[in-house]
Formats: structure tokens, sequence, C-alpha cells
């Protein structure tokens, strides 16, 4: 298994669009093969940054299966206009 952490920071202001924004996108993200799970947590200090973690079957479910397929892009149409950064994105995997 491996998890996904994206630190999102969104345009200051937009997080109640963002985050109605997320409800609707989040299903593209829940159908995609390989994917074990997601939460999404919003930052106590920084209102406006989110962390995204995605557990995944393997590596390449996230960073071939779901990022080249039609689901990213609609979760990218909904999300993108929000992010004031691009998302900072790493993966990691037990030890």
């Amino acid at each position: 298994m491996i998890v996904e952490s994206a630190l999102l920071t969104i345009h200051p202001g937009r997080e109640t669009d963002f985050e109605a924004a997320y409800a609707k996108a989040r299903s593209h993200l829940a159908g995609s093969v390989g994917h074990l799970g997601h939460e999404l947590r919003r930052s106590i200090e920084a209102p406006n940054r989110y962390l995204l973690t995605v557990r995944w079957d393997t590596l390449e479910d996230h960073t071939v299966g779901f990022r080249g397929s039609p689901a990213f892009a609609s979760w990218r149409a909904l999300l993108g206009p929000f992010f004031a950064v691009p998302p900072a994105v790493e993966h990691y995997r037990d030890l």
C-alpha cells in the first residue's frame, strides 16, 4: 500500500467554495482503480491549507491510472481553480 500526501493551499476566502467543490470531486477519486480510501483535513493554524491523504494499492494506481484518467481531469477541473499554488504531493510506503 502507498500513501499519497497532498498539501493543498487554497486562495484565502475561498475555503467554503473549495469544500463544496471537494464534496462533488471526491467521487471521482473514490471510484478509481487501486483507491483504498482517503481523508481531507483542514489546518488549524492556516485555515486555507488542507491535507489530503489517499491510500493506493500501488504507486502506479495514482501516478498512471488516476492521473491519466478522465476522472482526474474532472477532479482537477473542479478543484484546480481554488489552488493558490500547485499542490505539494509526496508518496510514502510502509517500512
